[in-house]
């Protein structure tokens, strides 16, 4: 199978494509392809064969072209199982034989695009820059939340909890009182919070929480 030639490639395209086809001929097509347009590519006769091989530290830009229906595991049970693994990897699947339901749980599923063969140029180029820009949107994601999950470390037990309190919107005061302690307490706490999370703002510091999924204990009763 061949490419649908257009000659037409997105600008400032560089990155890895994991191709996976059982088809030798495909994947020889693709990869000449692929590569003739600057990009690293790495292709396996099968799912399985990239699953074994893949490395969680893969930090992109990257992308998985995927045939559909491949014996074993297929294209749609490859984007399953990626995402099963947290591997964060947008998929393109490619079909000769698509279908409507494969298409919607191809899509539900997170996947960039559905191509049909014989797959255009300029189809395939597109899907792999969304794909790409896909992938550094989640690094970035993945980044950020290891970087508060950092500073939420230097935290103490004790400024944890008024974190959990004041990202609830507490005062000081009713802070104190679900501590049982003072005010002047929870002012001196507040501020390491403020320091070690790196919060330029109340706001900020609601923002992280959110993030990290930290939320207040049930209030005490008054």
């Amino acid at each position: 199978m061949k490419a649908r030639s257009d000659r037409h490639r997105p600008p400032d395209l560089s990155g890895k494509v994991f191709l996976v086809d059982d088809e030798a001929s495909v994947r020889r097509a693709l990869t000449r392809l692929l590569r003739a347009a600057g990009l690293e590519v790495a292709s396996y006769a099968s799912a399985e064969a990239l699953l074994a091989e893949l490395s969680p530290a893969e930090k992109g830009p990257a992308c998985v072209v995927a045939d559909l229906q491949m014996p074993g595991l297929t294209g749609l049970g490859l984007q399953d199982e990626l995402t099963r693994r947290g591997l964060g990897l947008p998929v393109l699947l490619i079909t000769g034989h698509g279908d409507v339901p494969s298409t919607v749980r191809a899509m539900k599923g997170g996947a960039i695009d559905f191509l049909e063969k014989p797959v255009s140029e300029s189809a395939l180029f597109e899907g792999i820059g969304r794909a790409f820009s896909r992938h550094r949107e989640l690094n970035d994601t993945r980044r950020q939340q290891e970087l508060l999950t950092a500073r939420l470390e230097r935290l103490t037990p004790r400024e944890r909890e008024v974190f959990a309190l004041v990202a609830a919107g507490l005062l000081n005061k009713q802070v104190g009182f679900e501590l049982g302690t003072t005010e002047k307490t929870v002012k001196v706490h507040r501020a390491r919070v403020m320091d070690k999370m790196e919060a330029t703002s109340l706001a900020d510091l609601v923002r992280m929480a959110g993030q990290l999924g930290i939320t207040a204990p049930p209030r005490r009763a008054t």
